[in-house]
C-alpha cells in the first residue's frame, strides 16, 4: 500500500503536468512548433499517467477476499506498466510522428518568445516536482547508486514519477535548444529533429519502466539482506536442524510472502516445534516488519528433497 507521502509525489507531478500541458497547447496552437506539440503530448500522457497510477494505488489498497486471498497489491505493477506502454504509445510515437511531419513540410515558428516562455516557467514546475519524487525516493532508498536504488526499489510509482520528469526536463531542454537552433540559422527542420529527439527519449524512458515493471509484475524476492536475515534469525535458534528452503516474493512495495522449510533437531516433541515455529515468525515480521505472511512447515531434509523430486519427474513421493 503506498505511503502518504508517495501519494504526495503524485499529486505533485500530477497538477504540475496539468497546469504545464495545457500551457503548452495553447503554446503550440499559437506558434506552430512541433517540438511545443510534441511536449504539450508529453505531458498531457504524463497527466493521465498519474491518474493511472493513483488508480492502481487505490485499487491495490483493497483488502483480501475469497477470490484473492493475498490481496490486490500487486495491482499497483500492472497499473504501472501500462504507464510505461503509453508513454511508448501515447507520448514517443506522437512525438516523432510530429517530427517527421515537420521535417517533410517544414515551416518557421512564430512567436517564439511565447515557446521560451512557456519552456521556462515548464522547466521550474517541472524542476519541482522532480525534487519532491527524488527527496521521496532517496527517503526510501537512501544513498545508493540512482540504477541500483531503482533495481532495488519495490515501489514503482515513486521511480516511475522520478524517470518521467527526467525525461520531461530532457525534453524541455531538448525542444528549446531545437527552437533556439532553427531559429537562428533559419532551419525549421531542426524543430522536426528536435520533435523526433523527445520522441527518443520517451521510447528509451518507456522502455526502461517497462523492464523495471515486468520484474515486479512476474514476482521479485525480498531484498538479499532480508533474506539474510532470515537465515541469521533461524540459524540462531537451536531448535532448528537445518534451513531447507526459503522462498518469499514482494506481493506489493511492503507486501512480502515468505514460505519457510526447516528441519528441526531430533530430540525435541511435537509441541516445541509448534512454539519454536510461532517463535519464529514473531521473530521475523517484527525485525521485517514488510513481511506480512509467513508459512513454515517442518520438513526433514530427506522428506524436502523427496518431495522436490517428486514435483519434477511428476511421480507420487511413493514412487
Amino acid at each position: 500500500m503506498a505511503s502518504a507521502s508517495t501519494k504526495r509525489v503524485i499529486y505533485a507531478a500530477l497538477i504540475g503536468n496539468s497546469l504545464i500541458a495545457v500551457t503548452k497547447f495553447a503554446a503550440a496552437s499559437f506558434t506552430g512548433s512541433a517540438a511545443m506539440l510534441s511536449e504539450a503530448v508529453h505531458s498531457l500522457v504524463d497527466t493521465g499517467n498519474q491518474l493511472l497510477m493513483l488508480y492502481g494505488v487505490c485499487r491495490a489498497a483493497r483488502p483480501a477476499d475469497t477470490a484473492h486471498p493475498f490481496g490486490y497489491a500487486m495491482e499497483l505493477y500492472f497499473w504501472t506498466f501500462v504507464v510505461a506502454i503509453l508513454i511508448f504509445a501515447g507520448g514517443a510515437s506522437v512525438s516523432i510522428y510530429q517530427g517527421v511531419d515537420k521535417i517533410g513540410n517544414p515551416h518557421a515558428v512564430t512567436n517564439v518568445a511565447v515557446n521560451y516562455a512557456v519552456l521556462g516557467l515548464a522547466m521550474i514546475f517541472e524542476a519541482v516536482a522532480w525534487v519532491i519524487a527524488y527527496r521521496e525516493f532517496r527517503r526510501i532508498e537512501g544513498r545508493r547508486g540512482i540504477f541500483n536504488a531503482v533495481r532495488r526499489s519495490k515501489d514503482p510509482t515513486v521511480f516511475t514519477v522520478l524517470f518521467e520528469d527526467t525525461a520531461a526536463m530532457a525534453g524541455l531542454i531538448v525542444a528549446m535548444i531545437g527552437l533556439y537552433l532553427a531559429e537562428a540559422l533559419d532551419m525549421p527542420v531542426l524543430d522536426g529533429v528536435a520533435s523526433i529527439a523527445i520522441g527518443v527519449i520517451l521510447a528509451l524512458t518507456a522502455a526502461l519502466l517497462a523492464y523495471e515493471c515486468k520484474g515486479l509484475l512476474i514476482g521479485e524476492g525480498a531484498h538479499p539482506e532480508t533474506v539474510r536475515g532470515i537465515e541469521e534469525i533461524v540459524d540462531a535458534d537451536p531448535r532448528i536442524k537445518q534451513t531447507n528452503e526459503i522462498l518469499n516474493m514482494h506481493l506489493g512495495p511492503t507486501d512480502v510472502l515468505l514460505n519457510l522449510s526447516l528441519d528441526s533437531t531430533g530430540d525435541i516433541d511435537a509441541d516445541s516445534v509448534e512454539a519454536a515455529i510461532s517463535e519464529l515468525e514473531i521473530e521475523i515480521k517484527c525485525r521485517f516488519p514488510e513481511i506480512n505472511r509467513i508459512f513454515i512447515e517442518a520438513q526433514s531434509v530427506a522428506g524436502h528433497r523427496r518431495a522436490l523430486r517428486s514435483a519434477r519427474t511428476g511421480d507420487t513421493p511413493e514412487g
